[in-house]
């Protein structure tokens, strides 16, 4: 159950070849989305917008950066129960040390409330382990990089943890495609299928994000799906603002829910990024998760990751 915590948690996606067919699938879609009068007027490419969304690396790069980069992070955990309240939490400053080509990860500062700790110091929670995983260090990691050219995730061939960690990276770094190997949502997710897309509203308009130009890309669940198509879908939004030079996600929101009857999750979170030397990295993440898996406790959990002051 602590995997398929792992793999509930940020739920958003996996990476397959996109051939002939992805082709006719683009142009099935890209006549499905609304546009905005400044980008009709701008004459974009809406069947290239997409392929560049669907093959976006920009996302996964700017997490890949934290591996080659010292940081201070600013961490908040907070476990609470059905009425909101906290039963445990855990709030600290971590700083990591690139050195080299290997980091290491200093603590600060910590602040822990009820039982955020098992006896043996390990996470009594799985909202914990899954940000720990993400942003904490464990004593000297080398040989990292931060090359993201030729990444394929898949787990054919593995097993067990290893299984469960490479399904969670599909999911979180390549937000609407397929999934293999989860059960009952896997194809559900694949919101770049005409056939699950039809479920959606999807548009795209130019703004301005922080002082700079952007396209805004909604997805966004059809408001008058009936409760068997509702059934049919793990993406109720998604919205993400690109960089309109550059195609690099400046930042991404997204809720996911379902209920499998075994299982039922509702999660939401917002990622916001920033660069440091030329280089996209995460600076803001928030995530709320609610789920729950037969014969386990419902879990609640809510984390604010603050990163900034990076070094090479």
């Amino acid at each position: 159950m602590r995997i398929f915590c792992f793999i509930l948690f940020l739920l958003v996606s996996g990476i397959r070849v996109w051939g002939q067919s992805d082709s006719l699938d683009t142009e099935r879609l890209a006549k499905m989305i609304s546009l905005s009068e400044v980008v009709v007027r701008t004459d974009v490419n809406v069947p290239k917008f997409i392929d560049r969304v669907k093959n976006d690396t920009s996302f996964y790069k700017a997490f890949k950066n934290l591996h080659v980069l010292g940081f201070t992070s600013l961490n908040d955990i907070r476990i609470v129960d059905k009425k909101g309240k906290q039963k445990a939490g855990m709030q600290s400053r971590t700083t990591q040390h690139h050195s080299g080509n290997c980091r290491t990860m200093e603590k600060i500062s910590e602040s822990v409330q009820g039982d955020f700790y098992n006896s043996d110091s390990s996470y009594n929670y799985y909202t914990a382990e899954l940000y720990a995983g993400l942003f904490f260090t464990k004593g000297q990691v080398c040989g990292e990089s931060n090359v993201v050219a030729g990444t394929s995730f898949s787990a054919k061939g593995k097993s067990g943890t290893d299984k469960h960690k490479e399904q969670l990276k599909m999911l979180f770094f390549n937000p609407g495609k397929k999934i293999p190997g989860i059960p009952f949502i896997g194809e559900k997710i694949n919101i770049f299928d005409p056939d699950v897309a039809e479920l959606y509203d999807f548009s795209i308009d130019q703004v301005q994000y922080e002082g700079q130009s952007a396209y805004l890309f909604t997805v966004q669940a059809r408001e008058d799906l009936t409760s068997g198509e509702r059934n049919r879908i793990v993406i109720d939004n998604m919205v993400t603002w690109f960089d309109a030079k550059t195609m690099d996600v400046l930042a991404r929101n997204y809720r996911l829910s379902y209920d499998a009857g075994v299982y039922d999750f509702d999660v939401s979170m917002e990622v916001q990024m920033t660069r440091f030397n030329g280089l996209l990295v995460p600076r803001t993440l928030r995530y709320n998760g609610n789920w729950d898996v037969v014969l386990k406790n419902r879990e609640r959990g809510v984390f604010t990751a603050t990163l900034f002051d990076f070094t090479n």
